[in-house]
């Protein structure tokens, strides 16, 4: 690989305290899923690396160091055969976490 490439990030899902928790939320209330990101919206990480506009920045602090490795050439081991295969990561909120697809654009 020469230079940097971009990295598409695609929300997968969003979770609520409920669809984790059941009835008893730790927190002894229910948290709706993230009001941030809607499923299927989609940013791109260009050539800069830079957190992309509307992007949450606690999600973009959790995906950070996984994006910064695709845009470098990394690949993980996630039982694909193909070396660039996406991968699949989630933000840390453990209320109410948004899963992501993070893939070489």
């Amino acid at each position: 690989m020469t230079g940097k490439e971009e990295v598409r990030i695609t929300v997968l899902r969003k979770l609520a305290s409920k669809e984790i928790f059941g009835g008893k939320p730790p927190l002894g209330q229910t948290i709706e899923a993230c009001p941030v990101f809607k499923v299927g919206q989609q940013f791109v990480v260009d050539e800069g690396g830079e957190m992309p506009r509307g992007f949450c920045h606690w999600a973009w602090n959790d995906l950070y160091k996984v994006v910064t490795a695709l845009r470098y050439g990394a690949n993980w081991e996630t039982g694909a055969k193909e070396k660039g295969a996406p991968t699949v990561h989630c933000c840390t909120d453990g209320l109410r976490p948004v899963i992501f697809k993070l893939e070489r654009a």
